[in-house]
């Protein structure tokens, strides 16, 4: 009898758990949704910029990184793509120190690098040799600020430039001086560099061209110092004018010893030394001087670019910042119209492209120059550079009445500053 109790209770147990397991039956617990894959890493697409970075003129190949830099940086924050794919862009830098060899060096250092295009270089004498390297490599290359026409007279389809050339800015500023100060006699100086060579050249031709008596030609060199011995024997014979074609490294000493001797000509010269930083080098000696430019001033660039520089740098572009962020964005925007960075790709847009930049409008002629190019002629005045004239068409508009009319044409993105000199903060170029 106990044997039986004992088993209705085991068996009693037993169905109470079977009942409670078919009544409170346990969900499986839920599975965590999969996360996401992450979204796959932009393609990187590389653009080189070329300028010297350290030496005297440092300072302008600054300026032109700057240029580009934020062009590329604007790009990036619009969430570029290209092909479909998201794509970032890196600006790759090199210095090329004003020397040719470097220049070479550092221009296969990016084909190397595989940069998609080029913005540079800052100097005509190393532009020209490094234009052969990405020419053989196929790589676009846009200059800012090199002027030789020998540049884009050599036939490579993927050499551009945004300035213009020493064949327009000779002439422009010599037709100034011919026209406006009147000189019987002028001497001519240059710094035997293919940039100061070449603008003197043409300053001499047109000079004699007006009827103008050229001294024979004198030299220095791009590192000269002391220009005494020059300028004393050009003292003796009098000049009305004279012109030097060089940077502003050397172009302020040789005005400030010019006057120190009591030459008392009219001193002018070409863009290389068309800066703020000539009142540094000469004091004022530089006062009164004149000088060119190959395209509009900083005063004229459009405001939208004037303010996002300062914004980003803190301080106000020197000379050709616009026109390297114009070189930048047409490299970028030949890209996307093309919907590749691929150089072969894209290279037929950079060529047809007609592109509204901080510098105006821009097209390219079939030698890749920028067509129309204004020419700006500048004086040095209370300590600032200031200028007083463009250039264009062969026709001379005083600045205010050229900056009244652009204001007419477009209120909106009129360079209402020009109406006061900017501040450059840094010194000049080529």
């Amino acid at each position: 009898m106990k044997r039986r109790g004992f088993s209705l209770a085991i068996f009693a147990a037993i169905a109470a758990l079977t009942l409670t397991g078919c009544g409170e039956e346990k969900k499986p617990e839920p599975v965590a949704a999969a996360a996401p894959p992450p979204p796959p890493a932009p393609m990187v697409v590389k653009i080189g910029h070329v300028g010297p970075l350290t030496g005297g003129i440092a300072h302008l190949g600054k300026d032109n990184e700057n240029g580009a830099r934020l062009a590329v940086e604007e790009a990036n924050a619009t969430g570029l793509k290209l092909g479909g794919k998201s794509v970032k862009l890196e600006l790759i830098t090199e210095d090329d120190q004003a020397d040719p060899k470097v220049g070479t060096t550092v221009a296969q250092k990016l084909v190397d690098a595989k940069v998609a295009g080029v913005v540079g270089h800052l100097n005509s004498g190393v532009t020209i040799p490094a234009s052969s390297i990405y020419n053989q490599a196929g790589i676009p290359m846009v200059s800012g600020s090199a002027t030789n026409p020998q540049l884009t007279e050599q036939g490579f389809k993927n050499v551009f430039r945004v300035v213009g050339r020493d064949d327009q800015q000779g002439p422009a500023i010599a037709s100034y001086l011919a026209s406006e100060v009147k000189p019987k006699t002028v001497a001519v100086i240059d710094d035997a560099t293919a940039y100061g060579e070449g603008l003197a050249n043409e300053v001499e031709k047109t000079l004699k061209a007006a009827g103008v008596k050229v001294l024979p030609r004198e030299k220095g060199t791009d590192k000269t110092a002391d220009f005494k011995a020059i300028l004393t024997k050009l003292k003796g014979k009098k000049p009305d004018a004279v012109f030097y074609g060089g940077m502003d490294a050397t172009g302020g000493p040789l005005m400030k010893q010019g006057r120190e001797l009591g030459i008392k000509a009219v001193f002018a010269f070409g863009d290389g030394a068309c800066t703020d930083k000539m009142q540094e080098l000469a004091g004022n000696s530089a006062e009164g001087l004149l000088c060119s430019q190959a395209g509009l001033p900083v005063q004229a660039a459009n405001k939208k670019f004037l303010n996002a520089y300062k914004a980003k740098f803190n301080i106000d572009p020197i000379l050709y910042a616009p026109f390297t962020y114009d070189a930048a964005n047409l490299l970028i925007e030949s890209m996307k119209k093309a919907d590749s960075a691929d150089p072969a790709k894209y290279l037929p847009e950079l060529a047809k492209i007609s592109y509204d930049g901080a510098s105006g409008k821009i097209e390219f002629d079939d030698k890749g120059d920028r067509k129309d190019a204004e020419m700006t002629i500048f004086t040095m005045k209370g300590g600032k550079i200031e200028p007083i004239a463009i250039i264009k068409g062969g026709k001379t508009i005083k600045f205010e009445d050229f900056i009244k009319a652009a204001e007419a044409a477009t209120p909106a993105e009129a360079p209402k500053a020009a109406a006061e000199p900017m501040k450059a903060e840094e010194p000049v170029k080529k």
